[in-house]
């Protein structure tokens, strides 16, 4: 393998974990970054979005014929995302909406709401962890050179992802819905008065954002097991993600997710996959101290 070789390979392993994380924190940038609301249940979210791929693989692999396994995956993607936003919804029609502007007592709540989702899909599939098989046209590989090969799964996210982030672009900026959830999210009390409906803005808002964390489910159900802890395996990061790109933003959750994703490949190349997140904590830590407001900050007015 030629250092050319190596090089591109890294950069294409960096680039598709930039892609994982992006994916995992886009409905965190609407529900946190947009909406204010600390919801640490995003995690289970995204774990009723890998149990929902299960449910429909073994659906498919017991009821159907062999050769219509591989379809489990495409009916999977929308499943999930209907999933995990009526579990948002409801989430936010019977809690979140009483603790709008009260950020510890709602991260204490989702906190709780979670740990019943990881009791729940304890009782209902065990608690051991299951496996989602990839289907047939995903287990592939693209031979590029000598020494590097793609992986279908790995192109597969890329392109999914940058189709949610496109879409997610037009929604906001060129949807009448887009605009509602702009101007609530920058001056409730403005919108309400100009016949807004505020209260049907959120709960479309969070579960728009629930949705996106299914998908993110559904997708991370392919690269490892699924067990009711396997959301907690993620909030880290994509509470990370959103607060180094700068809360609010979308174009700051997709450079947060490239620096993460970039430099964590980079050092888990000359270290241990432990000592690379370490060294990323370290340095996200330190940039934050001199930008706390991230890389894209808000822009408000203020008073001095």
């Amino acid at each position: 393998m030629t250092s050319t070789t190596f090089l591109l390979g890294q950069l294409f392993n960096g680039l598709s974990y930039c892609s994982i994380l992006l994916l995992i924190a886009l409905g965190l940038a609407i529900t946190f970054g947009l909406m204010g609301v600390i919801n640490m249940a995003h995690g289970e979210l995204m774990m009723l979005g890998s149990y929902a791929a299960y449910v429909l693989q073994n659906y498919f692999a017991k009821q159907l014929a062999a050769q219509y396994f591989g379809w489990y995956f495409v009916l999977a993607l929308p499943l999930a995302f209907v999933v995990s936003g009526l579990a948002g919804l409801l989430l936010e029609r019977s809690l979140i909406r009483r603790l709008y502007g009260r950020p510890l007592e709602t991260l204490l709540a989702t906190w709780g709401v979670s740990l019943i989702l990881q009791q729940l899909m304890r009782q209902i599939f065990g608690a051991n962890n299951v496996d989602v098989r990839s289907p047939g046209w995903l287990m592939g590989r693209w031979h590029v050179a000598a020494g590097l090969e793609l992986p279908h799964l790995r192109l597969f996210i890329i392109a999914f992802t940058s189709t949610c982030l496109f879409l997610m672009y037009a929604l906001l900026f060129r949807t009448a819905l887009g605009l509602r959830i702009r101007a609530v999210t920058q001056n409730r009390d403005m919108s309400a008065c100009l016949g807004v409906p505020t209260r049907k803005v959120d709960a479309y808002t969070f579960a728009l954002g629930s949705g996106l964390a299914g998908f993110a489910g559904c997708i991370l159900s392919l690269m490892g097991s699924v067990g009711p802890n396997s959301g907690q395996n993620y909030i880290v990061d994509a509470f990370m993600v959103v607060v180094l790109g700068g809360v609010g933003k979308l174009a700051g959750a997709i450079a947060g997710s490239f620096v993460i994703g970039q430099t964590n490949v980079l050092f888990e190349s000359f270290s241990t996959a432990t000592m690379g997140k370490v060294m990323v904590f370290t340095l996200v830590i330190l940039f934050l101290q001199w930008k706390p407001s991230g890389v894209f900050p808000s822009k408000v007015r203020s008073l001095d």
